[in-house]
């Protein structure tokens, strides 16, 4: 069974959690996914919720269910409509709920490596004169806030990030660039995010790090994980040139530390 798999450093302790039943809306995705909608807006309580439910799913599969994918505030569920009919599965996953742990689990941090400005960070100067600040300024509201990872999706390892400070909120180019290299930190409305491949985006930048996000090559491809934390810690270009060299060699570059 084809289920994704979360760190088992992320687990939290069922004693100190709470149980209860949860409101749920079981949205039907085609004829072989259900959405399990656990909020009607995005925070952190309802992607803890989803996270778990994930987890629990991952632990005790329920027949039929082929991958979980989970989203700010939503559980996608794929499964085998030979094995399972929807409702059933609906049904299944509604008792799940009604017995699910939601706990204060531990959760692993991150401090990214950024180099801001040079070539990547292709609105740091904008942004700073659309803000009525200075670069630097930009640059120390963004690598003081502390982000969490809701969800990874759109590209592999792409990371969707909340906690950007409201200065920053900006609206999105109106039109994308047709390339942003991988690495690109980037701000889109209320959001931040960590580009995990080239592609093209419409997103503002403000920097790189040398880091992967994706890499088919690892035991572990992506990097972070929904749930995970996220520091930017500031960087000059050489030590960024010598994290490129480390990266290359097979080496992450970064440890995790949990809280």
């Amino acid at each position: 069974m084809k289920l994704k798999l979360f760190d088992k450093l992320r687990k939290g302790s069922a004693a100190s959690g709470q149980r209860g039943q949860m409101t749920a809306r079981f949205l039907p995705c085609g004829d072989s996914a259900i959405a399990v909608e656990l909020a009607s807006e995005i925070d952190e309580k309802a992607n803890q919720q989803v996270i778990v439910l994930a987890e629990d799913l991952s632990k005790r599969p329920i027949e039929g269910i082929e991958e979980v994918i989970p989203t700010y505030r939503s559980l996608l569920v794929l499964y085998d409509p030979a094995v399972i009919r929807g409702q059933k599965l609906i049904e299944a996953l509604q008792g799940r709920l009604d017995k699910l742990v939601v706990s204060d689990a531990q959760t692993r941090h991150f401090s990214i490596p950024v180099l801001y400005g040079h070539e990547a960070g292709l609105d740091l100067e904008a942004m700073a004169e659309m803000k009525g600040v200075t670069p630097e300024e930009i640059i120390s509201l963004h690598s003081l806030a502390e982000y969490r990872v809701y969800m990874i999706g759109f590209a592999p390892g792409f990371a969707y990030l909340g906690g950007l400070p409201e200065i920053l909120h900006t609206p999105r180019l109106k039109e994308p660039r047709q390339h942003i290299q991988a690495g690109s930190i980037g701000i889109g409305g209320k959001q931040g995010n960590i580009n995990s491949v080239a592609c093209p985006s419409g997103w503002r930048f403000l920097g790189r790090t040398p880091l992967k996000l994706f890499d088919p090559t690892r035991e572990e491809p992506f990097l972070l994980q929904a749930g995970d934390t996220v520091t930017f810690r500031p960087i000059e270009r050489e030590e960024a040139l010598e994290l490129d060299a480390a990266v290359a060699r097979g080496e992450t570059g970064v440890e995790a530390s949990i809280k």
